[in-house]
């Protein structure tokens, strides 16, 4: 999460140190908990609810070819829901064994290729075998059309001329690579125009081949994530009739595989059910204005429910199990988004319009309030202590606005009713909180509803302070279960006509 230089504190030097490293820690154990997630998820193992197959004996041929293939549908899945995937340098933990070792490599090497070049005369065998990996690499870069920079780096770099004139002692390195630096800078993307600069200010020649391998490492990254945003169109309908042919062969394999789904579905379609006959109940429609149980209806209520799910005690759907992290992740997100709305809600009703109207006020607040539920998914987290101390602050900065902008600051009876109504959301049962939580999902029930419509729904009164935080999150999700549908549907399908068809009377959507 972000912080906000300018958020309200004391104004001693210490304590806004100590707070910042609290919310430090906070967000690191809050980043802990989501990466524990996309790791593990806490989905309870079908051998703990069914009983297991026999044992059957596969070759490592087949073991191999089967790791391969799911290692293969993993990638491709995640580049086609991720619409932020890119390929990122992955960084060994400080102080790890493979760290120590890759360094110690890697020392070794500069400083034998540093001790060659300082010989009399100098060795260049070391430093030909780097020019010829760069050379590699740089033709790597180029698209079939780029006849003439391949004619160029392969001139400029012809490796058995360059050993020639380093047997010579005519080898101009200086001009070599001024030559490499020059092409880097042609075929770099514009994000690494900084680096090629920084390059032409190292002037000692073992440094300077170290930082061009350094910046090469980024541009092969940047090519390969150019290559993702290309291939991610063209990649959409193969990676559906991939998951969906490697889940043909698994659904052969063990015919149960959807019993969690047809569970998954059942349950959504009971809720229908309840929530109509509630409805005529309370007088709010006639039974004859029932009709919910269509197959889309039922499928987005379910997609609903696995914001809400109890990972801890439900199987998850075998079919959305791969995305269960990332469900997981949303649901994390919405509850803070839920307390964060509400403590909004309630703090702008009680300033009334002399600052719900005020540019950037809820912004601030949003940033008070997000550096102190930061930990909210923590074990060790006390939400009555974090709400009791956010209330302390969003009465000092709520006094603060209304001073500053020429108005009467709170009574010291309507700060204690103001506090009282924010530490009141730690209640499970808060009608705020579930009015937010309401709103939420209605929103996101009717993006789902409203198919591949480009335009985001209209968001429900009393989130228009976290209407972008809420649209960024309904796109991922809108996202994600819009693939899932392309890669399922049969399945789906199948599954819901059984149960619509066990119903005495099954209403159909118009």
């Amino acid at each position: 999460m972000s912080q906000d230089q300018d958020m309200p504190g004391s104004s001693e030097g210490k304590p806004d140190k100590l707070e910042d490293n609290q919310q430090e820690n906070a967000e690191n154990s809050e980043q802990s908990v989501r990466k524990k997630i996309r790791q593990n998820p806490p989905t309870p193992s079908r051998s703990d609810t069914l009983e297991p197959s026999p044992p059957q004996f596969v070759s490592m041929e087949e073991l191999m070819e089967t790791a391969k293939g799911v290692t293969n549908m993993v990638l491709a899945h995640e580049i086609v829901v991720n619409g932020g995937f890119q390929i990122k340098p992955s960084d060994l933990p400080e102080n790890s064994l493979e760290k120590r070792v890759r360094d110690i490599v890697h020392k070794a090497f500069w400083d034998c290729l540093e001790t060659q070049l300082k010989e009399d005369p100098p060795s260049y065998d070391h430093a030909i075998k780097l020019v010829g990996e760069i050379k590699e690499t740089l033709l790597s870069f180029l698209l079939p059309g780029h006849t003439r920079l391949r004619n160029q780096i392969t001139e400029a770099l012809d490796l058995e001329l360059i050993k020639q004139e380093a047997e010579n002692g005519a080898l101009d390195i200086s001009k070599m690579v001024e030559f490499i630096i020059g092409m880097m800078g042609t075929l770099c993307a514009p994000a690494r125009d900084e680096e090629i600069k920084k390059l032409k200010d190292i002037h000692e020649i073992v440094p300077l081949f170290r930082a061009i391998f350094s910046v090469l490492d980024l541009m092969k990254m940047d090519m390969a994530n150019f290559a993702v945003s290309s291939i991610r169109p063209h990649l959409m309908q193969q990676s559906v009739e991939y998951e969906r042919k490697k889940f043909q062969e698994l659904y052969e394999k063990q015919p149960n595989s959807l019993d969690f789904v047809t569970a998954w579905l059942q349950e959504a379609a009971d809720d229908l059910k309840s929530r109509a006959a509630l409805a005529v109940d309370d007088g709010t429609t006639s039974a004859s204005g029932t009709a919910v149980l269509c197959p889309v209806a039922i499928q987005n209520h379910a997609y609903l429910k696995l914001l809400k799910w109890n990972h801890l005690q439900k199987p998850f759907p075998e079919t959305v199990l791969m995305d269960q992290s990332r469900f997981q992740e949303m649901q994390l997100d919405l509850d803070q988004l839920i307390l964060t709305g509400a403590v909004l809600l309630v703090t702008l009703s009680a300033a009334g319009t002399a600052l719900s109207g005020l540019p950037g006020f809820s912004d601030k607040l949003k940033m008070v309030i997000r550096v102190l539920l930061s930990g909210l998914h923590l074990p060790s987290f006390n939400l009555n202590e974090a709400l009791a101390i956010l209330s302390e602050k969003i009465c000092a900065e709520v006094n603060s606005s209304l001073s500053q902008h020429g108005y009467t600051p709170f009574t010291a009876e309507k700060e204690t009713v103001l506090k009282g109504q924010v530490q009141a959301l730690a209640s499970p049962d808060n009608s705020v909180c579930k009015l937010i939580d309401s709103r939420i999902q209605a929103y996101l029930e009717s993006y789902l509803a409203s198919g591949h419509q480009k335009s985001l729904p209209a968001v429900p009164g009393g989130l228009s302070s976290v209407q972008k935080e809420l649209e960024e999150i309904a796109v991922k999700y809108v996202r994600l279960v819009n693939y899932n549908k392309m890669v399922f549907s049969p399945y789906y399908d199948v599954v819901l006509n059984k149960i619509l068809n066990k119903e005495e009377s099954p209403k159909l959507c118009g």
